[in-house]
């Protein structure tokens, strides 16, 4: 009993929804291959591609964790063999851990004779994605399983966000690595009340925009007062990438997950991937190569690519 799944890129934040907004990308991703075993344990067989020195230990890797965690939900006895394959680099600010939880799960539900709900694979992918991050939270994990834009709460299932046809996003992801709880030690130390009403403001302009098709009211909310600020200086030329992006036609621009990434959303794709080559050179202006990717916001989540039962 054997299966292979696929999972996706995301952009977690969306700028205005720290920890509980995010929405999937087309292109790069992690793979996992998991069989049956009988053993009752979780066991890593291997690790390849993009990544290189990442623990064969389960509960020090993101997919081991997640499984260790499916095992409290299968029958007693069960275990999983995992093969890993990285698309993503980790410290991207794409999803990069994230991913190979939502594959390896994916894969491993697959197998089962009494597959697991959606929400319960939703948890026990922020189960595995704190062994990357330190905390749970699902704004990646929840669009990598739904695909799109995604809310995603601590409790209960993950809700998509009908988002408009048009609606594209251009990433700019540097030659540099930013480990998420460098980003996430950045957020240290209080904020104004104030700060929290203009995010909050943002937030519901960008579902109104997203519910309505409306470009106004996004380019209106797509803006981080909270977050952004903080970790910006961890960039380097973020400022200026920024800026091309927004000089561009971009409807707004911000970091991408914890970044590096910087990302705009646009109302063409044609938009997003003229926009990407600016944002690019402003990376290449202080010493960064890149790489580019233009996808619709409502990309595709997760699947199943192959699966013998």
């Amino acid at each position: 009993m054997k299966a292979t799944a696929f999972a996706p890129a995301s952009v977690g934040n969306v700028a205005v929804g720290f920890d509980v907004l995010g929405h999937a990308l087309e292109g790069p991703g992690d793979r996992a291959t998991v069989t049956l075993n009988q053993t009752g344990a979780v066991r890593i067989r291997s690790i390849r591609g993009v990544v290189d020195g990442l623990p064969l230990e389960p509960e020090r890797n993101t997919a081991g964790r997640a499984l260790i965690a499916m095992l409290a939900h299968v029958p007693k006895g069960l275990g999983f063999d995992l093969e890993l394959e990285k698309g993503l680099a980790l410290g991207s600010g794409m999803g990069g851990s994230a991913a190979s939880a939502v594959a390896a799960l994916v894969a491993a539900n697959a197998a089962l004779r009494k597959p697991l709900p959606p929400d319960v694979i939703y948890h026990l992918a922020m189960d595995g994605e704190s062994a990357s991050a330190g905390s749970r939270h699902g704004d990646n994990v929840g669009p990598m399983l739904l695909g799109g834009l995604v809310i995603c709460p601590t409790e209960g299932g993950p809700v998509k966000v009908p988002v408009p046809e048009w609606l594209h996003l251009g990433l700019v992801h540097p030659h540099f690595v930013l480990e998420t709880k460098v980003a996430r030690a950045a957020l240290g130390g209080p904020w104004a009340l104030s700060e929290f009403v203009h995010q909050s403001e943002g937030l519901a302009l960008v579902l109104a925009g997203c519910f309505q098709g409306d470009a106004s009211l996004l380019r209106r909310g797509l803006k981080d007062v909270l977050v952004e600020p903080r970790r910006a200086s961890l960039i380097p030329g973020f400022a200026a990438v920024k800026q091309a992006a927004l000089d561009a036609g971009a409807l707004g621009a911000s970091i991408s997950g914890a970044g590096p990434s910087v990302f705009g959303w646009f109302e063409s794709k044609a938009a997003a991937e003229a926009a990407t080559l600016e944002m690019a050179k402003a990376f290449a202006a202080v010493g960064l190569g890149s790489e580019r990717l233009v996808s619709r916001v409502d990309a595709p989540g997760a699947r199943v690519e192959a699966c013998v039962v």
